[in-house]
């Protein structure tokens, strides 16, 4: 319980302020909680808390208090639990209100939240974690962070365990000994039995209990966009626990809550083996995605359109997953969850030959966490090809987020262009569809946390604070000299080069980071007097070539 919060306020990013509870407001917040338990208890429903409602603890919350019995009625009561920081406290009357913390693609997320708080009433948010003791069920989804101390070296990186196992102390401290403790974050390998499981056998033999604590791990693999509930409830998962008991009990849970007849679960017989394969899952698609930087450079130096060479190898049915790498990689997983195996083979499980073990992964990591700085540099390029240097000069970025037609700008390769090309002295704009604030910019000081902007890797960073996303295209490319096509956006798809002149008032140097521009299109912005550059695309010097032999 925290006492100092006299007069602080949580602010979401509506703008709208929430008054940090004080202390005398913890008594009343828990016996409203009990005499709702108590109600929920008597219609035989089962109890569970969800550690953390931010971008997956939310919609997990939601989706267990959405669930049913075989008679069709509500079979849990959920109680989201956020601490009362600053930074989060503003979720918790956001979701009691029925109203999302999550801005997502998918009107689900929406319709879902609203239909558990205010229909069914089976879902509600505190920041109570007292909570915990009426739980048959805890749910954690508290983030595990790994955080990069260089940029483009992941080795001198290491995994942020504070708040895990200050959550993993809590629990263990106010759990019944019967609850089922379910951690769904991903986590370095070995967190859940040696780091976790420790903590709450600690904490139950400090309460005088002889019982062993029942955890289990069960990653989620949750993907924004137009599918976001769905993948979640409707996906595969892998799951395991820490003994027999647990295994047993997550089991029960998982199909209780879950699409798991149409995706079946996996079942492994230790908890490293599960948090293992999320490590590996991302790390593999982490690599192949780093694979294609190298071929990517070749096909720009010696005439190769690489989008025409990965189009034609997808023709092949073993190889149709394969993935253009754009200016980076974005998300919350690929960017760091190889690190956190790398740092738990050490830290965790005791080997020092982490080195010479982990090469590939520690090396992808390290290419797709600086394959966007190539962006500044074709930029460089174009602008000086008309004549006109990067210092000074008005450039658009069309994309702020990771992903296309999503919102979703965590880990963004778009964010290291403009840091990049700001350290170079460019005048930086950004237009983005789905994206309304985008936080690691206007917030940089204190987003994702004090001290971890990607903006202590480069100089000139201050004034991004004042940059804002726009709406209007027209409005957003009037002046502008160079133009990124960041991110494949639907919008994006559609845009014409006479009409890009036409917006900015000029002809202007173009790079597109997607192979978003087709070759007929390439060739009306040279025609236009544009200068036109690519990741991968070494065929624009022979189109230009063309079409400069025809005049």
């Amino acid at each position: 319980m925290s006492t100092n919060n006299e007069n602080q306020f949580s602010v979401s990013p509506s703008g709208e302020e929430f008054m940090i509870p004080k202390a005398e407001d913890y008594n009343s917040e828990l016996k409203q909680i009990q005499t709702l338990v108590d109600q929920a208890r008597g219609e035989g429903k089962e109890i569970v808390v969800v550690m953390g409602v931010g971008f997956v603890g939310a919609v997990m919350a939601a989706i267990v208090a959405d669930t049913v019995d075989e008679n069709g009625k509500p079979s849990k009561f959920v109680i989201g639990c956020q601490r009362p920081s600053t930074r989060s406290y503003w979720k918790i009357p956001l979701l009691n209100r029925g109203e999302s913390p999550v801005k997502a693609e998918d009107p689900e997320v929406d319709i879902l939240i609203k239909r558990c708080v205010k229909e069914k009433k089976s879902l509600i948010a505190t920041y109570n974690s007292d909570c915990l003791q009426f739980a048959d069920c805890v749910i954690v989804d508290v983030q595990c962070d790994f955080s990069k101390t260089e940029l483009g070296n992941m080795k001198t990186g290491k995994a942020d365990m504070v708040a895990l196992e200050a959550t993993m102390k809590t629990i263990g401290e106010r759990i019944q000994p019967n609850c089922l403790t379910l951690i769904e974050t991903t986590v370095a390998p070995g967190t859940t039995e040696f780091v976790a499981w420790p903590i709450m056998k600690k904490a139950f033999k400090s309460r005088g209990l002889d019982d062993t604590p029942i955890l289990a791990h069960s990653f989620e693999r949750v993907m924004p966009g137009k599918e976001y509930v769905s993948s979640i409830r409707d996906f595969w998962r892998v799951c395991s626990g820490c003994n027999d008991e647990a295994r047993r009990r997550v089991e029960k849970f998982l199909h209780e809550v879950l699409n798991t007849k149409e995706f079946p679960l996996t079942v492994m017989d230790r908890p490293i083996e599960s948090e293992t394969t999320k490590i590996v899952e991302n790390s593999y698609r982490a690599a192949t995605l780093a694979y294609l930087n190298e071929w990517s450079l070749f096909a720009e130096r010696n005439g190769v359109d690489i989008i025409k060479v990965i189009d034609a190898i997808k023709m092949r049915p073993t190889h149709n997953n394969m993935i253009f790498p754009g200016p980076g990689i974005g998300g919350y997983c690929l960017p760091k969850d190889g690190g956190l195996g790398y740092w738990s083979y050490k830290h965790i499980l005791g080997f020092e030959d982490g080195n010479d073990i982990f090469k590939i992964t520690p090396t992808a990591i390290d290419i797709n966490d600086t394959r966007s700085l190539h962006v500044a540099e074709l930029t460089r390029d174009a602008l000086k090809n008309m004549s006109r240097t990067i210092a000074g000069t008005e450039i658009l970025i069309c994309g702020a987020s990771y992903r296309q037609d999503v919102g979703d700008t965590r880990y963004s390769g778009s964010e290291m262009v403009v840091r990049k090309l700001t350290e170079m002295g460019a005048e930086m704009r950004v237009h983005d569809p789905y994206v309304d604030h985008w936080h690691e910019f206007e917030n940089q000081d204190t987003y994702p946390a004090p001290g971890h902007s990607w903006g202590r890797f480069f100089r000139n960073q201050d004034q991004l604070t004042e940059l804002r996303v726009q709406k209007d295209l027209k409005t957003a490319i009037k002046g502008a000299e160079a133009l990124v096509l960041a991110v494949p956006h639907e919008e994006y798809l559609s845009l014409t080069p006479d009409n890009i002149v036409k917006w900015a008032g000029q002809p202007i140097a173009v790079i597109d980071c997607f192979g978003i521009l087709p070759d007929d299109q390439i060739k009306r912005y040279i025609e236009l007097g544009c200068e036109v550059k690519a990741l991968g695309r070494g065929h624009i010097q022979r189109l230009k070539k063309e079409i400069l032999d025809k005049k």
